[in-house]
């Protein structure tokens, strides 16, 4: 008895992406050993393209595209949502984000019967609160929520306007059509929080002008109390409230000294762009992208080929990178399971919104079906300890 009850657990657990390849099958998109992908698929303002590859044992990176209706009430506005969401710590907060910001997005929007700064800024602010919420909620259960967090990067299209929210560092970069030399201009839409980026040590510098630790460079990384380097996020509650900078939380993630006014903020830089004929498509993707691939490059991979497997294509060239800066073959490289895989690149999502700019002018009224499309990757079932978000396509 003890023995099949082992068998069977090794079953639940074993970390091979074999047993797993399938999953997607029936979802709109296709799961390739550690990669997901939905090549093509259309949205109110044009088509779009989808990619995840997987790193971690437990996919840290959550995605979706959100089409049509960007309301609770049918009459509008309509338009196009696009999230991603780099996770660190843990999934946990990711997954959050996945379920709750846009459903916030949309009740924000009917109560001011318009897409807005404002209604994102509530949107992400709700969302905070609300995993602020749970963290409290399960502190005595697993206090180490208190130390996951996530990135999260918006885009919205609705009318002529383009709004980019963004916590942390993933990116949103504009393909900008050059008419005198039919090339592509790599346009960056969205601020990012780093603090290997000068200004944003200063500015937490400015923030905290009594703490001279605020950032610290560490094996040659600058961080965060020597902790993190982003210094926007939602989650992390463990450097915004003190009350969960205590035990049980683990050593590791504890100060020295207690703060009294939160060390990381989940203020979202937020944008509004004038979208132009011009202007083609955005392409939407977490850090582990622009790691190996500049913004320039990116555009012109997408420029240069057909817009099918856009997404797909910009993650394998940046594989193809990380496999050239470790001196080892690409099919290699594609042979290293979750987990093993973090070693050499981390999670990476890539949403590449095409722009058609004869529906742009009248998608805002425009009605037509809802299309919503998660990125998908590798987790434990949802019947298991750790529960996921299983990656799903739905209109209607």
């Amino acid at each position: 008895m003890l023995s099949r009850l082992m068998n069977l657990l090794k079953a639940c657990f074993r970390p091979s992406s074999d047993r797993f390849i399938h999953k997607n099958a029936d979802t709109g998109g296709h799961q390739d050993g550690l990669l997901w992908y939905k090549d093509t698929g259309q949205h109110v303002n044009g088509e779009f393209s989808m990619a995840v590859v997987q790193a971690n044992n437990l996919l840290e990176d959550q995605s979706q595209l959100e089409s049509g209706c960007l309301s609770t009430h049918q009459s509008g506005p309509y338009g196009t949502f696009v999230g991603i969401y780099d996770g660190h710590g843990g999934p946990e907060t990711s997954r959050y984000i996945n379920d709750h910001l846009f459903q916030h997005l949309k009740r924000f929007t009917y109560e001011q019967q318009s897409m807005s700064v404002d209604v994102i800024r509530k949107a992400y602010q709700a969302t905070e609160e609300g995993f602020l919420s749970l963290v409290a909620r399960q502190w005595p259960m697993t206090p180490q929520l208190a130390a996951v967090g996530s990135c999260c990067l918006v885009g919205v299209v609705c009318g002529t306007n383009l709004y980019v929210a963004n916590l942390g560092d993933s990116r949103a970069v504009l393909g900008r059509a050059v008419k005198e030399t039919e090339e592509y201009l790599a346009i960056q839409l969205s601020a990012e929080h780093n603090a290997c980026i000068e200004s944003v040590r200063q500015e937490l510098q400015l923030l905290h002008p009594d703490d001279s630790q605020i950032v610290v460079l560490k094996h040659n990384v600058w961080r965060v109390k020597g902790l993190i380097q982003i210094s926007r996020s939602i989650g992390d509650v463990y450097l915004k409230k003190a009350e969960f900078n205590r035990e049980p939380l683990y050593p590791k993630f504890r100060l020295r000294e207690p703060f009294k006014k939160p060390i990381l903020s989940a203020d979202p830089s937020i944008s509004v762009h004038k979208l132009l004929p011009h202007d083609k498509f955005v392409i939407f993707a977490s850090d582990g992208l622009w790691e190996h691939l500049t913004n320039q490059e990116a555009v012109d991979i997408v420029q240069k080929h057909s817009r099918t497997g856009s997404a797909r294509r910009l993650v394998k060239t940046a594989l193809q990178e990380a496999a050239k800066k470790r001196e080892m073959r690409y099919s290699d490289l594609k042979k290293i399971d979750r987990g093993v895989r973090r070693h050499f690149h981390d999670d990476i999502t890539v949403i590449v919104l095409f722009l058609d700019s004869n529906l742009i002018s009248k998608a805002s009224s425009m009605k037509g079906p809802n299309i919503s499309v998660r990125g998908g990757g590798i987790n434990f079932p949802s019947n298991t300890l750790a529960p996921c978000t299983t990656p799903t396509e739905t209109t209607g």
